[in-house]
């Protein structure tokens, strides 16, 4: 008994609610529109969409784990530099390893990895919460907030794949489907920047139909 009471906090209510939150209320792409624009680069098919998001979730757990646990230690008037550094670090660390292990995905993503350094969703959770709080909390907030982000990633790469070139991690689907003996054709425009766009619409658009509390959220 006594030992889980010790656990309790780690998984208290508050805690968990870190996790949960970014996924769907406060998501961070459909809720607070943050971080669109890797969602328009990286999505064309879906194994770069899962390897930037699992990039993400990695850099923004570590980031605010780091900044929490140094966060009394950092002067004010350097924290975005402080910040900055310990993302900088931790993206250039994640590239060097997909080169060397996903060199063909690491070549997909191209600059959009060292782009990480600007996500408006890492700086705005280190500055607004991991600078702010103990680790534990702190490392669920970004692990949570990363989750929000990648899902919405892997679901626009999915059907931007599917739908555009009729495979998924170079399966082809729609033929095995019989889609193609029916009539269907590859839709060109899936493969363009835009059809991102319609996507992660129509998905704010479903996701506030089902939480009405959100609408009037500016």
């Amino acid at each position: 008994m006594a030992e889980a009471k010790e656990k309790d906090p780690l998984f208290s209510p508050k805690n968990r609610k870190l996790l949960s939150e970014p996924l769907v209320l406060n998501n961070p792409i459909t809720v607070q529109v943050l971080g669109i624009c890797s969602a328009l680069a990286i999505t064309v098919k879906l194994e770069p969409s899962v390897v930037m998001a699992i990039s993400v979730i990695a850099i923004m757990g570590i980031a605010n784990l780091i900044i929490s646990i140094i966060r009394k230690l950092i002067p004010p008037r350097i924290r975005i530099i402080v910040m900055l550094t310990v993302i900088s670090s931790l993206v250039v660390l994640t590239d060097q390893i997909l080169e060397a292990f996903l060199y063909d995905v690491s070549k997909q993503l191209s600059v959009f990895v060292g782009l990480i350094i600007t996500n408006c969703i890492i700086m705005g959770r280190l500055e607004a919460f991991a600078s702010n709080n103990k680790p534990w909390p702190s490392f669920l907030d970004g692990i949570g907030n990363a989750f929000g982000y990648a899902w919405i990633l892997v679901v626009v790469g999915f059907f931007r794949e599917l739908l555009g070139s009729g495979e998924i991690y170079g399966y082809p689907l729609m033929e095995k489907l019989g889609m193609y003996q029916i009539g269907y054709v590859d839709n060109g425009l899936m493969i363009l920047p835009p059809a991102a766009l319609f996507i992660v619409g129509i998905i704010i658009w479903v996701h506030r139909g089902k939480n009405e509390e959100l609408v009037d959220i500016s």
